[in-house]
């Protein structure tokens, strides 16, 4: 990846992103529903999504993770249902911090080697590998054989009778059992569910920070909450000198996989962990490897400047800009106000991660949200090119995948399951059994996928990875502020000009004004003319207009329901 050029990101459930059964049964197994391998993303996929415009790539679901599916033959025993959430289990139960799911590999005893023919696949296609760090919580069944490490196992040093103790891994209710939440044994895929049972005594902390032995369904009873020296129970007293034991454990994981010539690493649920323990731990991995990436998951925008400040290059922008957007689409906000959120930022800009979709939230598609896959058109423009810094696609997103249906523990919820062994239509249509191209496609597919594409390659502009921004909101109050959010972005050698259209059933047709200020600021104040460029889409022809003709009257501009449109104003 060049130097300083934006960040796009293509996250794929690698469980998924290979599975080409299409008739997938509801709760199926593995063997009845399918699972795609790391040998299933081939030099030629890899390639095919750079081609698309990222230069990342967030392989989700890679780490060793509680489920119901056994290798008994390879030392591998099924977990036990009642604490795993679906046939194929959460990504984010770790049951290994140090090994890969077995689920993921042709030969279950060299998973480790075909995981790192991916990674190199991955950079022969100039796509820097991201894997997920979950730090906060792992499986309740969590076990390592760590063969090639030299501290114990997560939590077997622990005093078990002590709630707390700095040194402690896990949090613990001494003298109680963990008792489950009853809806666990009601589940469809437990056929012998009344023969079940699942021991921890006494019980430790939920990973949801539930300090009860009895979590509810709605809680992440299925994982356990790391201790990394805060006492809850006695007011969250802070115990970091000398460093607490998990520090170091959490330490050494990210070592390990830093090794292993990982990019960088998505950290699940950052602000659960303190962020003294980011600060240290950041700059301990850089000492190593300096180029690591980190991305901050992260709900809080009053914490933002102590996470950056922490060393994270990147944050979640999920309650700023995705809200945002979402809210407008869904007609509970008008698209002006867009400009509200940049505001709150205070320079933080560069360092938030845009995106619309991800495998915690519904599909653009999905009637749980937009119902229309072209209300990615204007929601991911503004995502892409509204500062510098990252924006991330899900799989199957550039070609509209709704989500439709059961997988079975998530039911019919707008998202692609995380839980289960399924299937992701739209993905499955252009992978076409590993040819990766549009040949089963919708003309409406195609045309959404090759308007991703369009984008990506724009947002790699430098005007966009580097330059300046400026709305144009206050300039044009005569415009519809429901429909219609337009800024610029600009250096010393390029303009571009960006409006999109929220309005899913009325073009609109505004006359966009640039204000003499802008000139000022760029200090244009000899240019007499520019030459207006269609650049997305780039079949709309050009024009020329005076500078005067753009302070005064403005650029005409059309754009179809959920449409958006980027020009290049050039010096004549």
């Amino acid at each position: 990846m060049k130097k300083k050029e934006k960040i796009i990101i293509y996250q794929l459930l690698v469980r998924l992103a290979g599975n080409t059964k299409a008739q997938t049964k509801l709760w199926g197994t593995k063997a009845e529903n399918g699972c795609g391998t790391f040998k299933d993303l081939t030099q030629h996929m890899l390639t095919e999504i750079a081609a698309l415009g990222a230069n990342h790539v967030w392989l989700t679901g890679v780490p060793e993770h509680a489920s119901c599916t056994g290798y008994p033959h390879h030392g591998i025993p099924a977990g036990n249902p009642l604490v795993i959430k679906g046939q194929a289990g959460s990504p984010y139960a770790i049951r290994d911090y140090y090994d890969v799911s077995p689920d993921l590999a042709e030969n279950v005893d060299k998973r480790m080697e075909e995981f790192g023919s991916l990674i190199e696949r991955c950079h022969r296609a100039g796509l820097a590998p991201i894997i997920d760090f979950v730090p906060n919580h792992v499986a309740r069944e969590y076990r390592s054989d760590r063969s090639e490490r030299k501290s114990k196992d997560i939590g077997t040093s622990d005093r078990t009778s002590l709630a707390f103790h700095p040194d402690n891994n896990f949090y613990y209710i001494p003298g109680k059992n963990l008792e489950l939440p009853p809806q666990v044994y009601r589940q469809p895929h437990l056929t012998a569910a009344e023969n079940l049972q699942y021991v921890e005594n006494p019980a430790k902390a939920t990973g949801n920070d539930c300090f009860s032995n009895r979590p509810g369904f709605n809680d992440w009873y299925e994982t356990v909450k790391l201790n990394y020296g805060i006492d809850f129970i006695n007011g969250g007293i802070k115990h970091f000198h000398p460093l607490p034991d998990t520090w170091k454990k959490m330490l050494d994981i990210l070592l390990y996989w830093s090794g292993k010539k990982i990019s960088g690493f998505r950290c699940d649920m950052a602000e659960m962990v303190p962020v003294e323990f980011w600060k240290w731990c950041i700059a301990e991995v850089r000492k190593h490897y300096p180029d690591t990436v980190f991305i901050a998951e992260i709900y809080n925008p009053a914490r933002y400047p102590d996470f950056v400040q922490a060393g994270f290059d990147y944050l979640y922008d999920k309650v700023g800009l995705y809200d945002a957007i979402r809210a407008v689409l869904k007609g509970d906000r008008a698209a002006a106000s867009l400009q509200d959120e940049w505001k709150k930022l205070n320079s933080l800009d560069a360092h938030m991660l845009r995106f619309m979709e991800n495998h915690d939230e519904q599909r653009i598609a999905s009637s749980h949200f937009a119902g229309n896959a072209r209300a990615g058109i204007p929601a991911m423009a503004v995502s892409a090119t509204l500062h510098q810094g990252p924006v991330m696609v899900y799989f199957g997103q550039e070609m509209g995948e709704p989500a439709e249906g059961k997988g079975g523990y998530s039911g019919d919820d707008g998202r692609t399951s995380i839980f289960d062994y399924c299937a992701v239509p739209s993905f499955q249509k252009w992978y076409n059994h590993g040819k990766c191209n549009l040949e089963l496609l919708s003309q409406d597919e195609k045309h959404l996928r090759l308007f991703y594409q369009d984008l990506l390659k724009l947002a790699k502009h430098p005007v966009i990875s580097k330059g300046q921004f400026y709305d144009l909101m206050w300039a044009n109050t005569h415009n519809d502020p429901d429909a219609l959010y337009t800024y610029l972005r600009w250096d010393d050698s390029t303009i571009w000009l960006i409006a999109a259209n929220f309005n899913k059933y009325h073009p609109v047709q505004p006359t966009i004004k640039i204000p003499e200020h802008f000139f000022e600021l760029r200090g244009d104040n000899n240019s007499k003319s520019l030459r207006v460029i269609n650049l997305l889409p780039d079949n709309l022809g050009k024009a020329i207009y005076t500078k005067a003709q753009l302070i005064q009257k403005g650029i005409s501009v059309e754009l179809p329901p959920l449409g958006a449109a980027i020009f290049s104003l050039q010096q004549e």
